[in-house]
């Protein structure tokens, strides 16, 4: 049998008090590198991610055979 599945999760990730941890271009590209290692060994796929001075976005879809909680706590 063949699914079809259109699961999208959109995440927000909110520093301590919103204090701006991720202001170096180094600090933003380490946490982007990051996120897409642990998405790819738990087969997610991170349709869009941003990270902000102290708050970061991501869209992910997964598989439905993965529960979103588990997916969450992966990343």
């Amino acid at each position: 049998r063949r699914y079809i599945y259109n699961f999208h999760y959109h995440l927000i990730w909110v520093t301590k008090y919103r204090n701006p941890t991720f202001t170096s271009e180094a600090l933003v590209n380490e946490m982007k590198e990051i996120l897409t290692t642990v998405a790819a060994d738990n087969k997610i796929v991170i349709e869009h991610m941003e990270v902000m001075p102290d708050h970061v976005h991501v869209l992910i879809s997964f598989p439905p055979s993965k529960a979103p909680t588990s997916a969450i706590k992966a990343l």
